[in-house]
């Protein structure tokens, strides 16, 4: 299922001494239980944090933004094989109620088939959903270039229920604002990246 930008108000606390008012994002209070989650984030190197700044990258910018801490299990250069063959040690033994996924990217742009790309992605996604886990898709989407892989990332959705952000990439690639080289985001870039992902587990 596709997702929607979720606009939440914020609470504000004055600190007595100061003066000064620090805004913190709500939570609703029927996802407020989001802070006793074991949340993994899963990938390649979009979660492993290529291009960010020292704590930049988007789990942890996720982690400060939520207020607990979340679990880096990206890999640079991974490709959903690979993704696949390590899953039970870095996401199934931890028992997650979460996991944020980005995988497939490299597998479009190392030519691996679509098909076999998307049988592995299948087969984590539902292996993480019979632990009881939620599964949060970052998924692709380059009209005309893409062979086929953002149709496929919605299909999956569809099919398993994950909750899929489109194109995670919408408005960052391309951006030299946004990028630290064509491929990766910077820090700014992440950011946005984050802010998709909250706004994805608050649906």
């Amino acid at each position: 299922m596709e997702i929607e930008k979720n606009t939440l108000p914020d609470t504000v606390r004055r600190n007595p001494v100061s003066g000064v008012s620090v805004f913190f994002p709500s939570l609703p209070e029927k996802k407020g239980d989001i802070r006793n989650q074991t949340i993994i984030c899963f990938g390649d190197s979009l979660t492993y944090g290529t291009g960010a700044g020292k704590d930049m990258d988007y789990p942890a910018q996720l982690s400060r933004m939520i207020g607990k801490p979340v679990i880096n299990a990206g890999v640079s250069g991974d490709t959903t094989a690979r993704a696949l063959q390590r899953l039970e040690r870095d996401v199934l033994s931890k028992f997650p109620d979460l996991v944020l996924i980005t995988l497939g990217g490299n597998d479009l742009k190392n030519g691996v088939a679509k098909d076999l790309a998307f049988e592995n992605l299948r087969s984590i996604v539902e292996s993480i959903q019979n632990i009881g886990a939620k599964v949060i898709l970052g998924g692709l989407k380059f009209p005309m270039r893409d062979r086929g892989f953002g149709r496929a990332y919605q299909n999956l959705a569809d099919d398993t229920g994950a909750t899929l952000i489109p194109n995670i990439y919408e408005g960052v690639m391309g951006n030299r604002k946004l990028m630290s080289d064509p491929i990766h985001p910077n820090d700014e870039g992440y950011k946005i990246i984050t802010q998709r992902f909250y706004d994805a587990m608050l649906q």
